[in-house]
């Protein structure tokens, strides 16, 4: 409303320049800026080839990314499954993956990222399924109390995962 005409076609010019110059990486999905065929996560000789990291959507990846713990590489599911709705599960992008794993003969891991709601449970239940053919390992993160939580403020499914995958 308060905009200049120049600053709203700079706005204008800068929507454009997103959907021109954003692409989808045809390896793992994610959405990445460059003039390469891949992003640079799937482009990079140093990521360990034989660990690949299931994540939901792209701000999955950036949070996994951001903690500089993981060097596998990754897949973006699209979303998680509803059990609710049958075109959720075609929407998701489980027979890529069954390619991705089929092609990629070094995988020795496949880490399911997902999370721990009803849909992200589902969805983990699904992909176990579908990868258990391929007799890969396949983990899932684990579950329980955060850092600095307290035992008397946790739920009981926070404390029995917490007790139940214990170290």
């Amino acid at each position: 409303m308060g905009q200049t005409q120049a600053e709203a076609n700079a706005l204008a010019a800068a929507i454009l320049g997103l959907k021109k110059n954003v692409k989808t990486c045809r390896l793992c999905f994610n959405a990445y800026e460059s003039e390469k065929e891949i992003c640079g996560v799937c482009a990079d000789p140093k990521r360990d080839k034989s660990l690949l990291c299931v994540v939901a959507n792209e701000t999955d990846l950036a949070a996994m990314e951001k903690l500089k713990a993981y060097k596998g590489l990754y897949f973006v599911l699209g979303g998680t499954i509803s059990s609710l709705k049958k075109e959720s599960l075609a929407a998701r992008r489980t027979s890529e993956l069954e390619k991705r794993v089929d092609a990629n003969r070094a995988l020795k891991e496949i880490i399911l990222a997902i999370n721990p709601t009803s849909e992200g449970s589902g969805t983990i239940l699904h992909l176990e399924r579908c990868l258990k053919p391929f007799n890969i390992r396949v983990t899932k993160l684990g579950l329980g109390l955060p850092v600095g939580g307290e035992l008397e403020y946790a739920d009981e499914e926070t404390l029995s995962s917490a007790l139940n995958g214990r170290k």
